[in-house]
């Protein structure tokens, strides 16, 4: 198994976590961990460029960069990789604004996209991942 191989597991394994969060009322619990997911998917993509970050705002960076300005992806999943970014921000550290199931489903929706998205990326034709794209 690749590297990228594990990082998309690991994003789908916080999708299913973000969906089980939200069916039990913790919205931002389950923004959170759909940010979560569609960072590591970003991540993936940029580790198979041999590029990477040290930070949060560096991957959604190089990610908008290498991958949404050149047209790898379109920018809708550069606009959603923000929106998720500053709502698990609100989610996580916000004191007072609380995150309503209807954000939770539509983040989860979003991320599911995401992720997916960057999966077919590395899919080839036997339906296996591959970082060497």
């Amino acid at each position: 198994m690749t590297e990228t191989d594990s990082i998309l597991e690991k994003a789908e394994r916080y999708l299913r976590s973000a969906d089980l969060l939200a069916k039990d009322g913790d919205f931002e619990s389950s923004v959170s961990r759909t940010y979560y997911a569609m960072f590591y998917a970003a991540e993936a993509v940029l580790l198979a460029k041999n590029m990477s970050s040290s930070s949060h705002k560096g991957v959604i960076a190089a990610f908008g960069e290498h991958f949404v300005k050149t047209g790898i992806f379109p920018k809708e999943m550069g606009r959603e990789l923000n929106r998720a970014f500053e709502k698990r921000q609100m989610g996580d550290y916000g004191h007072t604004l609380l995150l309503t199931k209807d954000e939770a489903e539509k983040m989860l929706q979003n991320g599911r996209k995401f992720v997916d998205k960057i999966t077919k990326y590395f899919t080839k034709k036997n339906g296996k991942h591959t970082g060497d794209e």
